[in-house]
């Protein structure tokens, strides 16, 4: 008899559906010398073929590929920007709407189901998946990058704008440039890629634990494809799903292993190149499977919670010695300023500010896609037993409101430092150093860049550790206890995409794959959004 604490046993009352299949049938298992492997032969076959015939083509062919890699970047989010910008807002209209519909008081596995987790461990376990490695990176060189576009107002050539300022840009005033520059980041932080991550995870969270399915993508498609999910459609969604997953973590690896050698070389004077930025990935990836060994609860959770307090150690000495009025009357000024400005913003058509929408938005929108098979199968699998209602309200408006606030903090203070004390030196580094930089004019700069090092460090292990986990479920069937090898295999690969990308064309290589994953991507998870009302909709509310 199953355990009361199964995951997959249902507290109170559900819906199930009704389907001959059982987790796992289709696997294959044998034996690789001393390692057992249980596998799903074609997802497991065919997304692992495709990432090691990648990685081999771009290490042997790097030069080659380099600009491929740019304008491939440059073709998706030039002509498709009004297409993810229209999905993303879509997300965000489903994600409210849940918060007052009645189907709100749907719970996650039964009924009578309980959280497995604490309000603290959960939103450390949300926050370190869903966004650390990027908030580390972009948290002072965005806002910065949108308030000098701004400042610098509005430039033409040939009648085609060539600026990189968002909307109308505010040139020569620097608190509107602050004010819209501090809006187009938390635009690209706050509501919309959280509820691109609450649909997913949802999914995921409502066919596995109260319909009885597999934990995979494809089981959120059983309303529109019934039995034949088990086939070959659903076995292309879970391998779209695995390459969209990959390839997003790779992207923000690649930008974790950038700011940590940044990092070093500002502290230690370590060489800031390919090699070292190699060195680091390697490094990283071994201890990510160490914690991947560990298990969830002794590796992620507590690495997790580790990196929290640190983060928030952070923010507070940055609060307390950097501009603090600023940043309080800022918090406040910004969320203002983000939500007078977001209708502007989020209109994906007719646009003047194409290098924003092109450039940065729909890049951004196209890799929280490509992070949302990881992200929402994570958060997934510890929010069991959380209203629809609670889940959306914690995992929407929750990190929403955290990341206004890293932002105001670190960007704030950037932005200040700049126009109070003439302080140039974050705005004119590099994108990964801005963060040192800008820490340099603080007191005790020393200490506080090797915490900023050690923050991006244990948020890579998290990200690849907790990444390797989605995608063995994922290619795994849908079983949550695959051996422990087949996660190894992919932190491995993980790793290895990684310097694949960076020895291909760095940045450019790494957001070019994120976009590319993310477009098919953004479709399934258009289609996945109908057939999570319509599974919602049959499912028992508590009394």
């Amino acid at each position: 008899m199953a355990e009361k604490n199964d995951p997959m046993i249902p507290d109170g009352d559900v819906n199930p559906i009704d389907t001959d299949y059982q987790v796992g049938q289709d696997n294959i298992i044998v034996n690789v010398g001393p390692f057992g492997l249980d596998i799903h032969n074609r997802v497991f076959a065919v997304s692992g073929l495709t990432v090691i015939a990648f990685v081999l083509l771009t290490l042997l062919f790097h030069n080659q590929v380099e600009p491929l890699f740019g304008s491939i970047r440059s073709w998706l989010t030039t002509n498709l920007s009004w297409f993810f910008l229209s999905a993303g807002n879509i997300f965000v209209i489903v994600c409210l709407g849940l918060i007052v519909s009645p189907l709100g008081r749907i719970r996650l596995g039964g009924t009578e189901a309980t959280p497995d987790y604490s309000y603290t461990a959960w939103f450390s376990m949300l926050f370190a998946a869903g966004m650390g490695i990027g908030l580390m990176f972009y948290g002072v060189s965005e806002p910065l990058s949108h308030f000098g576009s701004s400042f610098a107002g509005i430039s033409t050539e040939n009648g085609v704008r060539t600026d990189w300022a968002p909307l109308g840009a505010a040139a020569g005033d620097a608190e509107a440039a602050a004010r819209l520059g501090m809006a187009a980041t938390i635009y690209h932080w706050a509501l919309h890629p959280w509820a691109i991550y609450a649909i997913m995870a949802l999914g995921l969270a409502l066919f596995s634990f109260n319909k009885g399915l597999p934990l995979t993508i494809r089981s959120v498609f059983y309303p529109v494809l019934g039995e034949r999910v088990w086939g070959w459609p659903g076995h292309i969604i879970d391998i779209i799903a695995v390459l969209a997953t990959l390839f997003g973590l790779a992207t923000s690896l690649g930008l974790g292993a950038s700011q940590a050698a940044s990092g070093l070389h500002y502290l230690f004077g370590l060489p800031e190149g390919n090699t070292t930025q190699v060195v680091l990935v390697i490094g990283i990836t071994a201890i990510a499977m160490m914690s991947v060994v560990a298990g969830l609860d002794a590796g992620v959770k507590r690495l997790s919670e580790i990196n929290m307090i640190l983060a928030i150690l952070l923010l507070l000495f940055v609060i307390i010695v950097g501009p603090t009025l600023a940043i309080v009357t800022g918090f406040f000024d910004n969320m203002l300023a983000y939500f007078q400005n977001l209708p502007a913003l989020s209109n994906p058509v007719g646009r003047e500010d194409a290098n924003f929408t092109s450039g940065w938005t729909a890049f951004y929108w196209a890799w929280w896609i490509s992070w949302s098979p990881f992200v929402g199968m994570f958060i997934a699998r510890v929010s069991r037993g959380r209203s629809v209602r609670e889940f959306m309200v914690s995992v929407l408006l929750v990190p929403s409101a955290a990341c206004v606030l890293w932002m105001t903090v670190f960007g704030g203070t950037a932005i200040e430092q700049y126009v109070q004390d003439g302080y140039k030196t974050a705005a004119e580094s590099a994108l990964p150093l801005q963060l040192f930089a800008m820490l340099d004019a603080l007191p005790l700069a020393q200490i506080t860049s090797f915490i900023g090092i050690i923050l991006v460090i244990v948020f890579f292990v998290t990200s690849s550790d907790s990444g390797s986990l989605v995608i063995d479920v994922i290619s795994a069937g849908g079983k949550v206890d695959a051996p422990t090898p087949q996660r190894v295999f992919w932190c491995t690969f993980e790793g290895l995409v990684a310097i694949a990308l960076i020895l291909g064309g760095g940045l450019v290589a790494l957001q070019a794959m994120a976009v590319s994953s993310g477009l098919p991507f953004t479709i399934v998870l258009l289609v996945a959004t109908f057939s999570i009302i319509k599974g919602l909709s049959s499912e028992p509310k508590p009394a």
